[in-house]
């Protein structure tokens, strides 16, 4: 066992953890932060979305111990400081970008990181962005459409499906 640190969400954590244990893991197991889903545990569908230092991660891929030291933030942080739902959290559940709701952290997390680099994507650039998150639900279009108005775009024009 081998100890590891870092920030999550704001807050300095540690805990022991084996070489091989996954950072998805040490948030779900160990800090019991259960937002962050696992989906395949192969990095194909996006689900268990994070970010590491500012940037998207698949931490299904990532071990814990590569986190040491970073600052991590996950769905549960993602909330306004008074807890409500932030502006994308808000579009999602506004524009009905969300179903059975288990890509949705990693949707919501992909957007954050995206929108931080592209504050006003078109929606070929949304869809290209996602392209490592699956849904099997929604189609993307209302995902896409959140997105959208997450950035302040207006969205009035595009048909709800």
């Amino acid at each position: 066992m081998t100890q590891v640190s870092m920030t999550v969400n704001g807050k300095t954590v540690s805990g022991d953890v084996e070489g091989r244990t996954l950072l998805s893991s040490f948030l779900r197991d160990h800090l019991s932060l259960t937002g962050t889903h696992v989906g395949c545990d192969t990095a194909q569908c996006g689900a268990c979305v994070v970010h590491v230092n500012g940037e998207a991660v698949k931490s299904c891929n990532m071990l814990a111990l590569e986190a040491e030291g970073a600052d991590v933030g996950t769905i549960e942080g993602q909330a306004d400081p008074d807890g409500s739902l932030n502006v994308i959290q808000q579009a999602f559940q506004d524009h009905h970008g969300l179903q059975c709701g288990f890509c949705t952290p990693g949707m919501v997390m992909s957007a954050a990181a995206l929108l931080k680099e592209n504050p006003r994507p078109t929606e070929a650039e949304i869809r290209k962005y996602l392209e490592g998150n699956l849904c099997r639900c929604t189609g993307y279009h209302n995902i896409v459409k959140a997105i959208m108005a997450a950035s302040g775009q207006d969205v009035s024009h595009i048909a709800a499906e």
